[in-house]
């Protein structure tokens, strides 16, 4: 998606309501700064530094020149190969790249490819950077000597069944179509970026060794450090271990060319897909363009949000259609403007491609109007805010200007169109575009420089030092005249403030007969409250910036407010009509219901999905209030049974300050905003608490049982194994979550090593423990290329079994997820909606106000008796559930042949 941003003052020209402030300011929106120093080193690394003191954290962002569009044909996909081969191993440090960052407290790190450039990046404390630094530029000057055939074949195997991954799930396969469809034959953008299994199979070592000293000298980087270091100590650091490393061929910046289409194309397949879906793109302006950002803000006004044209008329009015939505796909040498609209099961497809060319002609012959401008902008300022929360966001953005355009500040361009953006100008640049040729594709459901002198000491990796304590904001408390309980988190760095409301009861507290009633109830809230009705009040939302939503998880009920501080008054005149006075209309209800049943569709379409809709009712038996679909949206039979008045009577009995508390996290303290609650909720009633949820325990099979759910033609198989885990409250829940660490929570986990390092069977394989208040499922999950199917099985018990007798827990594996575990809470709290995550989680299991601060201390004081202690407790390979979706006719007989337990056969349409 493009980055877009804002600078604007806008009149908000708000309608009045009961709560509404008397008479509205209009405040200006604060301009960001994202202030920085450039360097360029004697190599022709160039440098770039951003100061930010907020937090003990710095984020390093280093971006490669390089992607898809300089393959060669018959070598497509070698760009995002070599990406997974960076991660492999160094000369100086031949091991996984992950390890030693995971128990340094690392957090968002990783790689990327796509057609313009690769890049790496990660998020460590600041007495870590020495040991990032040291890594990265190991792999820039250091790595061709680690790899070796088998690593290439193994990383081939891994990024091949990556591909089948994705193919492997509804409307998969588009991505891999539209560019040999859109572009010219010979144009470096006319490949996926994952390339193709024949060019996958075909890379070898030479291809290795070449790309790397075309493309991976220093003259041909970026590197971002941003964060608690200075300028002056931050170069110090890169000309230290970057600044001997030779700068690599002179590379030339490409030249333009969007390739506009000279024709409109008509491409039909059929795919595993619920419903029909049609995509249209065209070929259009390169990246940091006026006429892209202006394509941004049309495409919004033709398709994004509920009051956009589409929008309105499909799903709204007409419900034809399940979802409508355009963006633009940024690119250097052109980028794509891509619409797509999803036909219920009942609709026509071709029918509402003829509403989307016409709705499309009528705005290009008609403009867009002057207030789904002031939308889209403040739309686009909101979300630059929420991108600069993070670091990393910040040094994404310093990267992607130098890189694409050559200056670190060329974002301040996109700022100053967009300010200077008209509805005139917004239509020209779409018609200059867009009447051009396009293509339409449809899917159709199936039927049935220098080296300098000095450098860096290669013979052992820095450690990190000392972390930083963890200083998270205390939680200060209050209580509304209504009782309801505010708990406010105080975070000045940027003018966000969040509100979730936490509401006692989520979907396991659905009646049976009505499962998906807490979803249904929850999505029907924002749909008209107050004085407005659904579009307007998304109207309003969308001209003050702001965002409400509402959710159902297992335990509890949301409803959320994030609001930029300016507008926090108006913000809170909506929420507060949202959470007391919804509309809650049959006219709303009979159209959402349709769109969540086809989400349940979806989800049957979906591999995962499905395993996770079959797999509560398996573990908890379907008396158990867990044991419904832990995707949350019920049952179609129960969805299209419930009513109306099911709806009112929740709202009634759940929705009151006496089942809730609200959690405020952001730039406001308490004096300020105890006023403005009373004022806005302090009518709101209150009743008698509910119960609490009876969660009666449930005892582990005797003996492993297996699940089958054929699909045939399926590339890959999903594997699904859980049972039922002590609840959080257990004594040893912290000795739990390190031997799920160990097994498979972190990427260099025994399981992740064995399926996708070690056999390159798999993307990637893992494990966890579901949240829940009660016992909760542990899981083992990965998706395998189909003929390792029960190979896979067999590895995935060998290395349960073993972690819990011959080959348990070592004193490395353990120091490795304490040190993961501690230091990573500052980076894992970074942004207001983490932080209000975290606070979150808190709540709802009733954790003391210091747990995090408590949990450094009771981490580093674990034992190796107590992980292994806690192991032993948490796995139970003998009673393992098995839900196995693929093509099983190859595989039936000798799954039975395990002899591990009764084999039964699951249908997709009765889960």
């Amino acid at each position: 998606m493009m980055r877009s941003f804002l600078l604007a003052t806008t009149l908000l020209g708000l309608a009045a309501c009961s709560l509404w402030p008397q008479q509205p300011t209009t405040p200006e929106l604060p301009l960001p700064e994202i202030d920085y120093e450039k360097f360029v080193l004697d190599n022709g690394l160039t440098l770039i530094v951003h100061e930010d003191r907020r937090n003990p954290l710095v984020s390093v962002n280093i971006w490669y020149h390089v992607g898809s569009k300089n393959e060669a044909p018959g070598r497509t996909g070698f760009a995002h190969l070599f990406e997974h081969l960076m991660f492999n191993g160094s000369e100086n440090y031949d091991d996984e790249y992950f390890r030693p960052l995971e128990a340094a407290g690392a957090t968002g790190m990783n790689g990327t490819t796509n057609a313009d450039r690769t890049n790496y990046f990660a998020t460590v404390p600041s007495a870590a950077l020495d040991t990032l630094l040291w890594l990265e530029s190991d792999r820039m000057g250091h790595l061709l000597g680690a790899i070796d055939q088998a690593k290439l074949d193994e990383q081939r195997g891994v990024v091949q069944n990556e591909r089948r991954q994705r193919e492997n799930q509804p409307y998969g396969k588009v991505w891999n179509l539209i560019p040999g469809y859109s572009y010219p034959q010979g144009h470096p953008y006319a490949w996926p970026t994952i390339g193709s299994m024949e060019d996958l199979d075909a890379a070898s070592l030479t291809d290795v060794h070449h790309w790397f000293k075309t493309w991976y000298g220093p003259g041909n980087a970026v590197i971002v450090v941003a964060g608690d270091i200075s300028p002056q100590e931050a170069r110090s650091k890169v000309e230290h271990y970057f600044g001997d490393i030779p700068a690599g061929p002179a590379l030339q910046r490409p030249s333009a060319w969007p390739a506009p289409m000279p024709d409109d194309r008509e491409v039909e397949i059929e795919d595993a897909v619920p419903q029909a879906r049609s995509y249209f793109v065209w070929n259009v302006a390169p990246n940091y363009s006026r006429d892209l950002v202006h394509l941004q803000l049309f495409a919004d006004a033709l398709a994004n949000g509920k009051n956009s044209r589409l929008y309105q008329k499909l799903v709204y009015q007409d419900q034809s259609a399940t979802d409508v939505g355009a963006f633009v796909l940024a690119r250097e040498m052109g980028s794509q403007f891509m619409l797509w609209v999803t036909a219920k099961a009942d609709a026509d497809i071709a029918a509402l491609e003829d509403t989307v060319t016409s709705s499309l002609a009528q705005l290009l012959a008609q403009g867009i109007k002057a207030d789904e401008l002031e939308r889209s902008r403040t739309g686009m300022y909101v979300s630059m805010i929420r991108g600069m929360e993070k670091l990393g966001g910040k040094s994404e953005l310093l990267a992607s200007a130098q890189v694409l355009s050559g200056r670190p500040d060329a974002w301040r361009d996109e700022l100053e169109w967009l300010q200077q953006a008209t509805p005139k100008s917004v239509v020209e640049s779409a018609r200059r575009w867009l009447k051009t040729g396009r293509l339409r594709l449809r899917i159709q459901p199936q039927a049935a420089g220098k080296a300098a002198a000095a450098g860096a000491d290669r013979s052992s990796l820095p450690a990190p030092g000392p972390a930083a304590p963890l200083n998270l904001p205390p939680l200060q408390r209050s209580t509304l005249a209504n009782g309801l309980p505010v708990i406010l988190v105080e975070r000045h760095n940027v003018p966000l403030v969040e509100f979730r409301l936490l509401i006692e009861g989520g979907y396991a507290t659905d009646p049976k007969g009505l499962e998906g009633l807490a979803t249904l109830s929850m999505s029907l809230l924002d749909e008209g409250a107050g004085a407005f009705n659904a579009l307007q009040l998304a109207e309003q939302l969308e001209r003050i910036g702001a965002s409400i939503g509402s959710s159902a998880s297992l335990d509890l009920s949301q409803i959320r407010l994030s609001a930029v501080k300016p507008m926090l008054e108006p913000a809170l005149a909506l929420y507060s009509d949202v959470i007391m006075h919804p509309h809650l209309p049959q006219a709303e209800l009979d159209r959402i219901r349709p769109r969540i049943l086809a989400g349940i569709e979806q989800e049957r379409a979906n591999p995962v999905n499905l395993a996770l809709r079959a797999l509560p009712p398996l573990l908890y038996g379907d008396a158990h209030p867990y044991g419904v679909p832990m995707t949350g949206s019920g049952r179609p039979e129960s969805l299209k049974r419930i009513s109306l008045d099911h709806i009112r009577a929740y709202h009634a009995e759940r929705i009151t300050p006496a089942n809730a508390q609200l959690l405020v996290v952001g730039d406001i303290d308490m004096a300020s905003l105890l006023p403005m609650l009373e004022r806005y909720l302090g009518a709101w009633s209150a009743s008698t608490v509910r119960r609490a949820l009876a969660l009666p325990e449930t005892p582990l099979p005797a003996q492993p049982r297996i699940y089958l759910l054929d699909r045939p033609g399926a590339p890959q198989t999903l594997l699904l194994a859980g049972h039922l885990a002590p609840p959080p409250s257990d004594p040893q829940d912290l000795a739990l979550r390190a031997a799920n660490d160990v097994f498979g929570g972190l990427f260099t986990s025994r399981i992740n090593m064995n399926l996708r390092e070690d056999k390159h069977w798999a993307y990637g394989a893992g494990s966890a423990l579901i949240g829940a208040r009660g016992q909760r499922p542990f899981i083992v999950y990965s998706r395998i290329q189909a003929d390792k199917t029960v190979a896979a099985m067999q590895e995935i018990r060998r290395e349960l079994a073993e972690l819990k007798t011959s080959h348990p827990i070592r004193a490395d594996e353990l120091a490795a997820v304490v040190k993961q575990e501690t230091l990573s809470l500052p980076g894992r709290n970074e942004t207001l909606g983490q932080l209000a995550g975290s606070i979150s989680h808190l709540l709802n299991l009733g954790l003391a106000d210091d747990y995090y601060s408590q949990l450094v201390r009771q981490m580093n004081a674990m034992s190796l008796n107590q992980a292994q202690a806690g192991a032993r407790a948490l796995v139970q390979p003998q009673a393992l559930t098995w839900i196995v979706i693929g093509d099983l006719a190859p595989h039936r007989q000798a799954i039975g042949e395990l002899g591990w337990g009764a084999v039964s056969e699951l249908k997709a349409e009765d889960l």
